[in-house]
């Protein structure tokens, strides 16, 4: 992770880092994102801000309130800085179409390469995948973070 210049985590990162209901994730997450915001080379999209805030107030088992998650998106904010627009739309598109993947996937690989990021953190892709420069990291099976999430939070 230390030789990634710009990271673009997805929805799931944000997720378990804030989810403490998520055992070995929620450690591996929150080190991740904290390192991450203390290199300030984190990169999000306003798609991911959204699915955080809905998912943290409604879908894990210990909600977030909607006071709490409104914050935690204010926290993020300056970082999403891949805004969508309808020719990452048409694009997202295609990469769906040729890569057999989710539209909602794909918008995510294009706004990372849109604000060029060469990692990309996220459980819902193939780790070790590419796209173009954009390699998929899963924190969760990538070998330095999962040894780092079995110690313990930091």
């Amino acid at each position: 992770m230390r030789g990634h210049k710009i990271a673009f985590c997805d929805t799931n990162i944000l997720i378990y880092g804030h989810d403490a209901g998520a055992g070995a994730k929620h450690t591996v997450a929150a080190r991740l994102l904290r390192e991450l915001i203390i290199q300030d080379r984190c990169r999000l999209s306003p798609q991911v801000l959204q699915e955080f805030y809905v998912n943290v107030t409604r879908k894990i088992a210990r909600p977030m309130t909607e006071d709490e998650a409104a914050v935690a998106v204010s926290k993020y904010a300056h970082w999403a800085t891949a805004a969508t627009d309808a020719r990452d739309v048409q694009s997202a598109i295609v990469l769906a179409r040729q890569r057999r993947m989710s539209l909602w996937d794909a918008l995510i690989v294009v706004s990372a390469l849109k604000c060029d990021a060469d990692v990309l953190w996220t459980e819902d892709l193939q780790h070790g995948a590419s796209f173009g420069s954009l390699q998929v990291r899963n924190p969760f099976v990538d070998e330095s973070l999962a040894r780092a999430g079995e110690s313990g939070p930091a």
